[in-house]
């Protein structure tokens, strides 16, 4: 469908996405599906495509290109079948370089955010606790000054590339007096002396590693804070605009995915003499599906344009991503049942597709969450400001 907010230039650079992969990455995916590890060598393969790059400004050795790149990226990746691979992409070039690209100083950018646009290092983000969940100023995980260097302590869990990632973005408090005013962003090597990381086991997003982190006295630089200290509350709420978008987009492109493949099965499979989308209840439940995705979509543009424009949109990505999750786990379900016996079975996409899209109003903060933000911004008329 032609849209106002794409160019020749971004259906130009989509067509080439889904080319690669096509190529790259599809022939993997059944294989890092069933061993839970995706290999290194396809990092290196989108950092030499630039794809790690786009949002990153060229000074840093990224493309600096507007925010509707990033959007086809995230669709692409839906439509590939792999929520656990596309989850390992965007949480390092979204959550964890977005910090990077953010709050980091020259000397961090030339050690951390350069090696991730080239896809030789890869990154995760450390906000949720195993008691925290949602409840950001909440949380645990303490840093301690001490002379010129930091004592991290705590843990935190349902980390996407934590296992095998190279660094840690990690939230921790600096004044654990001062609640979320006390809260501060770091920047911590894998393998540093007291980090340890455990993979979970999952419904879906087999792919990717998902890890319950531990920071067992770990000593860090001081130089390894990002931004000013205490102000890390900030910096998340700041980004978690961008997160719940991404959230937003995935969930109507998957939504997409399974659609289009559902028409295509239905118009192939007959029953009774007919093929199955000649029959008015399949049919109106379908255009009832297509058309919530679509209206879906069209909104995740819309945030997308305003966000790319600077536009402040917690209220709207917050809507973009309950309404787009749930959405998509409604019409996912249904596709299923769609194709009856064979939505059940692991050959065809729709077992995978239910299982990965089910975390949608889950990750990212749940649709109960954001149910009580939205409340508080609409009702209560609180705002969360950006940092200035």
């Amino acid at each position: 469908m032609k849209s106002m907010y794409f160019t020749e230039e971004h259906e130009l650079f989509r067509a080439s996405l889904k080319d690669f992969l096509k190529k790259e990455v599809v022939p993997h995916i059944d294989k890092w599906e069933a061993t839970g590890t995706i290999e290194r060598f396809i990092w290196k393969k989108f950092g030499d495509m630039g794809y790690f790059g786009l949002a990153t400004a060229e000074a840093d050795g990224g493309l600096g290109l507007d925010l509707f790149y990033t959007v086809i990226l995230l669709e692409e990746l839906q439509k590939i079948n792999s929520g656990g691979f596309a989850a390992a992409i965007w949480a390092h070039s979204y959550l964890a370089m977005t910090h990077l690209n953010k709050e980091a100083d020259s000397a961090i950018k030339e050690q951390y955010l350069t090696p991730s646009v080239l896809g030789d290092k890869i990154g995760c983000l450390c906000i949720t606790e195993p008691f925290g969940g949602s409840d950001v100023a909440g949380m645990r995980t303490n840093a301690e000054k001490n002379g010129d260097t930091y004592v991290i302590n705590g843990s935190k869990t349902f980390i996407t590339n934590g296992v095998y990632c190279d660094y840690m973005i990690v939230a921790a408090k600096t004044k654990p007096e001062l609640g979320n005013k006390g809260i501060s962003i770091f920047i911590i090597d894998k393998n540093t002396d007291g980090v340890s990381a455990t993979k979970l086991d999952k419904l879906g997003w087999r792919a990717s590693d998902t890890g319950e982190i531990a920071f067992d006295n770990v000593v860090i630089p001081a130089s390894n804070l990002m931004g000013e200290e205490n102000k890390g509350f900030s910096y998340i709420m700041e980004h978690f605009a961008l997160e719940r978008l991404i959230m937003g987009v995935n969930a109507h492109a998957r939504a997409e995915y399974a659609l289009d493949y559902a028409q295509q099965y239905m118009s192939e499979r007959h029953a009774f003499g007919n093929a199955i989308n000649k029959y008015q209840a399949l049919r109106h439940r379908f255009v009832d599906l297509y058309a919530d995705m679509e209206i879906c979509r069209e909104y995740n543009y819309l945030v997308a344009y305003r966000l790319n424009k600077g536009e402040y949109v917690v209220k709207e990505a917050t809507i973009s991503k309950l309404k787009s999750t749930e959405m998509a786990d409604k019409a996912i379900y249904e596709c299923l049942q769609f194709l009856g016996g064979y939505g059940y079975m692991e050959d065809y996409p729709m077992a995978r597709l239910l299982r990965d899209s089910r975390l949608g109003p889950i990750g990212g903060g749940t649709s109960e969450i954001l149910k009580e933000i939205l409340s508080k911004i609409i009702i209560d008329k609180k705002e969360y400001k950006t940092v200035e």
